[in-house]
């Protein structure tokens, strides 16, 4: 909705010099999701592809799985008391059929980073609950050249870091190292969630022959919507948490961390990287 950056006053101090500039800043506004009609979360996030966002979200719950799943997304109208809308509400209907989750004032859902479950309840809930098990066939083969090459191709495909720097990145990769999408927000678990979305709103869901890159830290909750995806490689240029190296073990998940030029650490699913015999 044209928020993605704003301007504000700052004052720079440079070497002892003070002087008085516009700076522009990453945009962060909250975004309700609302599931036929009725609220679901909340999340903060820099408005653009919301839509995408809203349906990658629902993947990760276990909600969608499939395009035909999902009957629309529409922004709210009269979020403010005048009526005006903020773009800042949506609301996904699902198609007929589709089971609607159970919406409570305490929700006991396993993927948001405030449900406070963690260790063995937040691996039994993924393993039981993904539609799509990382079964790449024949199984995706990566060369460690390949993978040091991403990160460099992510950050050049930042365009509104460039002008902030205050923003995560995530992005798609064919096996071959070719860029199919990339998303940016100030949420890393948002720019996840709007690839994951239009992956489903175009109907390519699993992705079974791509590589997710994420540009902070693989936290479980990435690996989590990497695995609900269908996604067979998850590659971070900082440190996973140990709960996501516990599921990409579980799960089959290649999971890839301190990517950092030629060095790079592998946690799980060491199977898929392609080594030389002398390793």
């Amino acid at each position: 909705m044209g928020r993605v950056t704003e301007r504000r006053r700052t004052l720079r101090i440079r070497d002892g010099v003070v002087s008085s500039r516009a700076d522009t800043l990453v945009a962060e506004e909250p975004l309700e999701i609302r599931l036929n009609g009725r609220p679901l979360a909340i999340t903060m996030r820099t408005p653009g592809d919301d839509f995408a966002l809203a349906a990658g979200f629902l993947v990760s719950e276990g909600v969608l799985g499939a395009a035909g799943e999902l009957r629309s997304i529409v922004y709210c109208a009269g979020a403010q008391d005048d009526g005006s809308n903020t773009y800042n509400v949506v609301d996904v209907q699902l198609a007929p059929g589709v089971p609607v989750p159970d919406i409570t004032l305490e929700r006991n859902v396993y993927t948001t980073s405030s449900c406070g479950l963690c260790g063995k309840a937040s691996l039994d809930a993924v393993r039981t609950t993904a539609r799509f098990a990382i079964a790449d066939t024949p199984p995706v083969r990566i060369e460690p050249s390949l993978l040091a090459g991403l990160p460099e191709r992510l950050r050049a495909a930042q365009r509104v870091f460039d002008r902030t720097g205050g923003l995560h990145a995530a992005a798609l990769f064919s096996p071959e190292g070719e860029l199919l999408d990339i998303r940016e927000d100030v949420g890393r678990h948002n720019a996840v969630d709007k690839i994951v979305g239009r992956a489903l709103r175009d109907g390519r869901l699993p992705l079974s022959r791509s590589i997710l890159l994420v540009s902070g830290r693989a936290s479980f909750e990435l690996a989590q919507k990497a695995v609900m995806a269908g996604i067979p490689v998850l590659a971070a240029v900082s440190a996973p948490s140990s709960l996501a190296v516990d599921l990409a073990a579980e799960t089959g998940l290649t999971l890839v961390g301190f990517l950092r030029g030629a060095n790079m650490n592998v946690y799980a699913g060491d199977e898929r990287i392609a080594l030389g015999t002398g390793v």
